[in-house]
């Protein structure tokens, strides 16, 4: 009698919204994801960085205080790749573990389903997936841009070594019609052919941003004056055209100084790599390149965008994953070696599926959300068929 009461007691206190099972799962679950991180970043960044910040310190004088100071720097977004990666070898070796320990049959006989017990893991993977994209989004993107210019500062040398060719840069502003709706129109449209670290050449610049006129000024070369915070051009001329399209007035130069932002020199010294931009940077970004009309660069931004919306949700799907092995009948003497050893061969898997989906979409055989997205649904399909194989057991 006592015995059916505790079970129907445990039954009722499972299903609550976090229960004793919940609080007991959960704590089995942390100490192997925190491992989890601080081995699987620590061994990206040392690959990644640790070696060539020491070859740059042997080979190009670099201070070790600027080597450690981007070391540093480089740990945020190694951290945003080791979460999923640590879902999944949490999951998988806390589930075995108490498989293993028939810990699990245990719960089954107090009337608890697989369904429930997996539930923890992927209501923790959920707020893993949170966590990723907090930092995918508002720490890695800036840390991993201040490593690289924080690295090239300490290593320039006097000889630029900034050159780009067809800088463009749009400007906007928004307008608000009679009917309170807005609309976006180009206030400033800059152009140039090539820039060699000091000098931009072949210049054009559409200037709209004065009322009742607007000018078009073309000149051989120009560069930011610092000192002034202007924009000295040589070479040119310039072209006053009225409201209604009509000529207003030709002024030749050899030089001459206009007050325009200096966002375009910024953008030709420094464009950030993809790991360097958050979502909205990115999306910049590629209003960018589709006026520069660079369909190669066009394609592979939109998939590196769906693929940094996509990242943080592989913790949910390692996660179910994760889970559902782990959840199979497990021999006592399976240890945490042999869920390591698993984790790696799905990782492994996971990644070079991505890649291949990525290179398809990059080559316009596939949409950029199904390049992103289709591992993700593979993952998520795959982790429901195997946990309906064990709850059917």
């Amino acid at each position: 009698m006592a015995s059916k009461t505790f079970k129907s007691f445990y039954n009722i206190n499972s299903l609550l919204p976090f229960s004793t099972m919940d609080r007991y799962i959960t704590s089995e679950l942390l100490p192997p994801f925190l491992f989890g991180v601080g081995a699987f970043s620590s061994i990206g960044v040392t690959i990644h960085a640790a070696f060539e910040l020491v070859r740059k310190i042997v080979e190009s004088g670099l201070p070790v205080g600027v080597a450690i100071q981007v070391f540093l720097l480089n740990m945020p977004q190694f951290i945003v790749l080791s979460f999923p990666m640590s879902t999944l070898l949490a999951t998988l070796m806390t589930y075995s573990r108490l498989s293993g320990e028939s810990e699990l049959i245990a719960l089954r006989g107090c009337g608890v389903s697989v369904y429930r017990m997996v539930l923890t893991a992927v209501m923790l993977s959920l707020v893993v997936t949170g966590l990723t994209f907090i930092f995918n989004e508002q720490i890695a993107p800036a840390a991993t841009y201040q490593a690289t210019v924080t690295l090239e500062k300490a290593v320039r040398s006097d000889k630029p070594s900034v050159k780009r060719e067809n800088i463009v840069y749009p400007e906007y502003r928004t307008n608000k019609k009679e009917d309170g709706s807005k609309e976006k129109v180009l206030m400033r449209l800059f152009y140039a052919d090539k820039f060699d670290g000091k000098l931009m050449n072949g210049l054009t610049i559409i200037d709209r941003s004065q009322a009742g006129i607007n000018q078009i000024v073309v000149a051989n070369s120009g560069e930011w004056n610092v000192k002034e915070n202007i924009w000295d051009f040589y070479d040119g001329t310039i072209y006053f055209v009225a409201p209604d399209s009509s000529y207003r007035n030709i002024l030749k130069f050899k030089h001459q100084q206009l007050k325009l932002p200096r966002t375009p020199l910024t953008l030709a010294e420094r464009s950030r790599d993809y790991t360097e931009m958050n979502i909205v940077e990115a999306l910049d970004q590629l209003e960018l390149e589709r006026l520069a009309g660079d369909e190669p660069k066009i394609r592979k931004l939109q998939v590196r965008i769906q693929q940094k919306i996509a990242l943080p949700f592989v913790c949910v799907v390692f996660g179910l994953v994760g889970a559902a092995m782990g959840t199979r009948p497990q021999r006592s003497g399976a240890g945490r070696g042999t869920s390591f050893g698993v984790s790696v061969i799905v990782i492994f898997s996971y990644y070079l599926f991505q890649f291949i989906t990525g290179a398809l979409a990059q080559a316009n055989i596939l949409s950029p959300f199904l390049g992103a997205w289709m591992p993700n649904i593979l993952g998520l399909v795959i982790g429901i068929f195997l946990l309906v194989q064990v709850a059917k057991r």
